[in-house]
């Protein structure tokens, strides 16, 4: 029954760091496409690789930091 509730606890970490790492890497993606000009439509997929890396790195810290509290 511990270790249900610790990978939902784990789980959440990942949901939670994901949306928010997601949230800050779309709005540093977009600061930074502007602030260096990228042309046309790489714009939109450079703002994705921020937005997605960003969310990948926040949500695996994130939820890490749960699995170590959990144990």
């Amino acid at each position: 029954m511990a270790r249900d509730g610790c990978l939902a606890r784990v789980t959440a970490g990942v949901a939670v760091g994901g949306a928010v790492g997601g949230a800050v890497g779309a709005v540093y993606g977009t600061y930074e496409a502007v602030r260096f000009k990228v042309p046309g439509l790489l714009k939109i997929r450079y703002i994705g690789q921020t937005t997605l890396g960003s969310a990948a790195i926040f949500g695996l810290f994130l939820g890490a930091g749960s699995l170590i509290h959990c144990g």
